[in-house]
């Protein structure tokens, strides 16, 4: 008898995939300094990006100047390699000097002080107390610079707490979102990626993401309570068939959604 050998990705595609699926990094950074320039009336220069993964935000980063720096944090070797086999080895080597990858913890690891610093894809989720999102919101206050802004995203609706799972074609494979478990009483949650490459079998549960689903006005008032001066919460615009427009604009009023992603700007 005969059986079907399994799909596996490569360390390729599971990163490859990842990025083409549910990142846009040149549209990240154009984002992050539309933002920080709308407060700071001016751009910043150093970016501080933890739980930085493949890096490829910091390494666009670099891309738009030689007075432009980035440093990135992460405890995982596999995406930090991946990073810079597929994107640290595309810059020339003047942009390479001033990209800084750094394996280690962001509760340890030290840095010059950034003008942004930066939580994205929703990485601190992995903190589930709210005592560890006061310890580490005190570590990224302390690496701002007085006049820096530390931005993180955040997703929610009715759509994030219910079991669901969502196919998105991309150009050679289909996405998988699957918001797999969430516990309404500790808002602890499971979320599953799953792709499937064109031609082949699903391959499931490539990411799993264990989280604490966070929303906008605890985050908010845990930033303050830490000493934040100021925060700003930042809302996607109606693309009119129902979904994003890629435009964030700050906002204290908004009609809730079965999906949204978020923004939110602390002022130290």
């Amino acid at each position: 008898m005969q059986f079907d050998k399994p799909t596996v990705l490569t360390l390729d595609q599971k990163f490859r995939y990842y990025e083409e699926a549910v990142q846009n990094a040149e549209g990240e950074v154009e984002t992050l300094q539309d933002l920080y320039k709308s407060i700071r009336n001016k751009k910043a220069k150093i970016l501080r990006e933890d739980f930085c993964g493949t890096g490829s935000v910091m390494c666009n980063w670099v891309k738009q100047g030689a007075e432009y720096h980035s440093f990135g944090i992460d405890l995982d070797p596999e995406p930090v390699g991946w990073g810079k086999e597929n994107h640290l080895s595309k810059l020339n080597a003047e942009q390479q000097s001033r990209v800084n990858y750094i394996m280690g913890d962001v509760f340890e690891t030290s840095t010059e002080k950034a003008d942004l610093v930066i939580a994205l894809n929703f990485s601190y989720f992995i903190f589930k107390k709210r005592k560890q999102l006061i310890d580490y919101f005190t570590r990224v206050k302390e690496h701002l610079k007085d006049d820096g802004v530390f931005v993180l995203d955040l997703f929610g609706g009715p759509e994030s707490m219910m079991p669901l799972e969502e196919k998105t074609k991309q150009d050679g494979f289909n996405y998988y979102w699957d918001c797999h478990k969430f516990n309404p009483i500790t808002h602890e949650c499971l979320y599953r990626i799953h792709f499937k490459p064109k031609g082949e079998k699903k391959v499931k549960n490539v990411f799993q993401y264990d989280w604490r689903l966070w929303g906008f006005a605890e985050l908010r008032e845990i930033l303050e309570d830490v000493g934040f001066s100021k925060t700003i919460a930042y809302w996607e615009g109606d693309d009119g068939d129902g979904g994003g427009d890629g435009e964030f604009k700050p906002t204290e009023q908004i009609d809730n959604c079965d999906g949204w992603v978020g923004y939110i700007a602390a002022l130290p």
